[in-house]
């Protein structure tokens, strides 16, 4: 099950002035999936308005309805297998978003696994969270306990060329549970709980 907390912590660091990503990539998918182009830049780098619209975007799969719309799933030990979703994850996260290669399997592999008619757009953030740590008391101290890496991935229709819509699904790697990343979680989200379910489940290597 997933703490609201847990969610609500983390998404305090995603706004303008408190922005915990640095790197955002994505492909825009025919509806065939096949790549029609990709893009990977410093978030930074982006400017002030596309900033504030992607944070929106990405605050869409933590600010869900925690288990309902946005669920837990656990990976088995054996998902770190060479071909495996969980690792190709790991990699990614790890790399911070940098290696193109890593992202253009990913892409290949959302296309092979999802299809959306009209088309869709995937995008990926990269961000890290130095989780503070807290006292007896329960207030927050200066020392750091831990950094989360995490990747936000989300699945969007086209409103237009290359204008991603609303997030209909997406998924937190790894998950962000009891304060802390759980790399044998997943946290899935879907807009419309139950829709296109079975693809998603599948693409992202859960049984």
């Amino acid at each position: 099950m997933i703490n609201r907390d847990d969610m609500l912590e983390l998404t305090r660091r995603m706004t303008v002035k408190r922005n915990c990503f640095d790197r955002i990539a994505g492909a825009y998918m025919d509806e065939e999936g096949f790549i029609d182009g990709t893009f990977n830049q410093h978030f930074l780098n982006l400017t002030a308005p596309e900033r504030d619209k992607n944070l929106k975007l990405a605050k869409a799969v933590p600010f869900a309805e925690t288990n309902v719309q946005l669920k837990e799933y656990a990976y088995r030990t054996r998902d770190l297998s060479d071909d495996s979703m969980r690792k190709l994850l790991c990699a990614l996260n790890e790399s911070e978003l940098k290696n193109d290669a890593l992202l253009e399997m990913f892409y290949e592999e959302v296309g092979r696994h999802y299809q959306r008619s009209g088309g869709f757009a995937v995008y990926v953030f990269h961000g890290g969270y130095d989780i503070p740590r807290k006292g007896t008391d329960g207030e927050s101290q200066w020392e750091s306990e831990e950094v989360y890496d995490f990747l936000i991935g989300i699945f969007c229709p086209l409103e237009d060329d290359y204008e991603p819509g609303e997030p209909e699904c997406g998924f937190l790697y790894p998950a962000f549970k009891n304060r802390s990343g759980d790399g044998r979680l997943i946290d899935v989200f879907r807009k419309e709980p139950g829709a296109a379910e079975s693809a998603l489940l599948e693409l992202l290597g859960i049984d």
